[in-house]
């Protein structure tokens, strides 16, 4: 079966980073962010060789592939890889909340099923997914794609695939850093080249959260989705990995990894732009340096309010992950 891995958390947690080390090691590949939403224009969006994405080679392939597998005319930029996008006002407002649990999540599926598109929605969604992971090993000549789309709503979904091979990276940041990215993605979350950012547009956009306190709120809510989620996975199924621990041994934390994934552990790179990659998603993949260096201006631009603020909200759980 063609196997998946899909990296788990909050957004802006270093699931780039990761994706981008594991799809230069041997046998793996990554196009970042495979449920490809919020793309932007995509006459201007840039895959991360720089090019824009409609003249990018590869993705051309990609294109070709898909065709081959009934699907024409195939763009990442409109993949249909998220069985979110649906014209349904109600079924639209069923899947807007978080993955909650076991209870909540019956009491959703059963909600939906009274949506008329959600089962047809989510097949074709379902069936897409397949075809570009198959796609991707195809053209790649890759064993496993690492996809970095971190929702555990989408990983739900992508579970009920039975002919997937499906492994799962739990990665965890602390709270504060993540908040800081949150509260100002254009200087805190996106390519260090301010040219580079917005897909590569340099568009300024508006920050889309304005308060310590919204971003502590999602940082949770995000968490808590995702340890809901894997509370119901078998422990063989994934693991675990925390940002701060890949950037202070990056070797070591990418050895275990490939073991987890069938990988060649003697085959480990640390030089992840060495190999060409196209990856949509964050702006860091747009650099140019595979330079692993801790991020943690979270110290620095947090104020003492904003940090009590966090701590209001956010602070237990962020200490249950082991940050003090």
């Amino acid at each position: 079966m063609p196997r998946l891995a899909y990296l788990l958390a909050a957004s802006h947690s270093g699931s780039t980073l990761l994706a981008m080390l594991l799809g230069a090691q041997a046998d793996a590949c990554t196009a970042g962010e495979l449920k490809a939403t919020h793309l932007g224009d995509p006459d201007s969006y840039r895959c991360s060789c720089r090019q824009r994405i409609r003249d990018c080679d590869f993705w051309k392939q990609i294109s070709l592939a898909m065709a081959s597998r009934g699907y024409p005319g195939f763009e990442i930029t409109r993949a249909g890889t998220s069985p979110f996008e649906i014209e349904s006002p109600y079924a639209q407002r069923l899947l807007a909340p978080l993955y909650r649990g076991a209870v909540l999540e019956t009491i959703r599926d059963l909600a939906l099923s009274f949506s008329p598109g959600w089962r047809a929605r989510l097949a074709d969604s379902n069936r897409r997914n397949l075809a570009l992971i198959d796609s991707l090993l195809e053209v790649t000549g890759a064993k496993v794609v690492i996809d970095s789309s971190k929702i555990a709503l989408r990983l739900k979904y992508l579970l009920q695939i039975p002919a997937l091979d499906l492994r799962v990276i739990r990665v965890i940041r602390d709270g504060r850093a993540v908040s800081l990215t949150y509260t100002d993605e254009w200087n805190f979350a996106d390519s260090s080249d301010p040219q580079m950012r917005s897909g590569g547009t340099g568009t300024r956009r508006l920050p889309p959260r304005s308060s310590m306190a919204e971003a502590a709120n999602e940082w949770k809510r995000s968490n808590e989705s995702c340890d809901a989620l894997i509370a119901r996975l078998p422990v063989t199924q994934w693991t675990e990995i925390r940002y701060e621990n890949l950037c202070a041994d990056p070797e070591g934390s990418l050895l275990r990894l490939a073991t987890f994934l069938d990988l060649d552990p003697d085959q480990v790179k640390l030089d992840f732009r060495a190999r060409p990659q196209h990856v949509i998603g964050n702006g860091m993949r747009m650099d140019t340096t595979s330079e692993i260096r801790l991020d943690e201006r979270w110290r620095s631009n947090l104020s003492n309010g904003d940090l009590h603020v966090f701590d209001e909200i956010a602070g237990n759980l962020n200490r249950s992950y082991g940050y003090v």
